[in-house]
């Protein structure tokens, strides 16, 4: 056992995106989790890319994303058989996750009440595109189509007339932040219960729940909030602005930070209209212009390694592969070294957490389909002993 979850059985019957990083979460923190597919292709997420990978060139980067730490079993949930083999594993799990559309686990003969009939103590996540009830419950529903419904498209992008997605599956990925935020509660309360709960989440919820300023923006202030570029809502100046050879990002947050851009570029912060943020806000345009005048007058380099030695917030905006090159990204632990049955030592995105005082953790590879199989059935046999 390691990690703080090290004695927990995660049974992940989910596929795509959503549910396994909410498993993949769990596994990182030293859950056991087994990952159920179909014998016929397994996870959808397989067949996804490019990029494709391995001497087939089969094998799909995007699946590699969301299922390190977890031990693969192939079962077809409509057999007999399968559904024995199931009832089998709930018995000896803890968690069971599963983001199926509403009512299809249920038609598969596992009801809440059955899977705590077989197991009281177990805790069920269930993620779903818009909720599991409401008057469009039961409607499928994948990222971009729910940043779109859920109003995240409408405040990202250049203009509110040109709504974008956000470039990462960011529904799929807070709904199995959420996900696993809620198992980790679930069982913590089982500790005094000593019974399971259902937790439910879903790819709405997810990010409605991060409309934060934006949603009080509507609730309580009564303005609906568009789309404003690489530039804050609510803040001057704080975004992407232009140099000599390219943009940099300059976040000025209070006024103090203010002042010590004003200087930098030659701009008299004490003018009516800059003086504080609610002006500076309210003259934005005006004040991006004048400030992308004097910066443009050098490169990145000098304003980034001015502002840093003024001590004001300011960044490059990297490319993916410059990321992943960054010495403060490795220190941090954000890339993980495995060993795939195929593939032999990659390197794939780490756990954002990390723990003191704990040794670095040897992490396990996303597996091939089926690949422990017979494993598995040895455990379960074992445990039922």
């Amino acid at each position: 056992m390691h990690g703080a979850l090290g004695d927990i059985v995660v049974l992940d019957l989910s596929r795509a995106l959503a549910g396994p990083h909410a498993a993949q979460m769990l596994g990182d923190l030293g859950a056991h989790v087994i990952k159920v597919e179909h014998p016929a292709g397994g996870d959808e997420s397989r067949s996804w890319g490019p990029p494709f990978v391995g001497p087939e060139a089969d094998i799909s980067t995007y699946f590699l994303a969301a299922n390190r730490n977890k031990r693969s079993i192939t079962v077809d949930l409509k057999s007999a058989e399968g559904k024995a083999l199931i009832e089998r594993l709930v018995r000896q799990s803890d968690v069971l996750i599963e983001n199926f559309r509403t009512g299809v686990l249920d038609r598969l003969g596992f009801t809440v009440e059955r899977l705590h009939e077989l197991n009281p103590r177990l805790v069920v996540l269930s993620i779903t595109g818009f909720g599991h009830d409401g008057p469009e419950g039961g409607r499928p529903g994948y990222d971009q189509i729910v940043q779109g419904e859920a109003g995240l498209m409408s405040i990202t992008g250049p203009s509110a007339d040109e709504p974008y997605r956000v470039g990462a599956s960011i529904a799929d990925l807070l709904g199995g932040i959420h996900g696993a935020y809620g198992v980790v509660a679930a069982l913590y309360e089982r500790t005094r219960t000593g019974r399971g709960k259902v937790v439910r989440t879903s790819l709405l919820a997810a990010v409605t729940g991060v409309h934060s300023y934006h949603g009080t923006a509507w609730t309580v202030g009564g303005k609906v909030p568009a789309a404003g570029g690489n530039h804050h809502a609510s803040i001057a100046p704080y975004g992407a602005f232009h140099c000599a050879d390219g943009m940099i990002q300059i976040a000025a947050a209070n006024d103090t930070q203010w002042r010590k851009v004003a200087v930098l570029l030659g701009i008299d912060p004490d003018i009516p209209k800059y003086a504080i943020n609610r002006e500076r806000f309210a003259h934005r345009d005006r004040l991006i212009a004048d400030m992308e005048w004097a910066l443009t007058k050098h490169d990145r380099a000098h304003w980034l390694t001015a502002l840093a030695e003024a001590g004001v917030p300011a960044g490059a905006i990297r490319s993916i592969d410059e990321v992943y090159a960054w010495d403060q990204t490795r220190s941090q632990g954000l890339l993980v070294e495995v060993d795939h049955p195929v593939l032999g030592t990659i390197e794939l995105p780490g756990p954002p957490l990390r723990f003191d005082g704990e040794p670095p953790v040897r992490h396990g590879a996303p597996p091939a389909l089926g690949q422990h199989n017979d494993e598995i059935l040895a455990w379960l046999e074992d445990r039922e002993r």
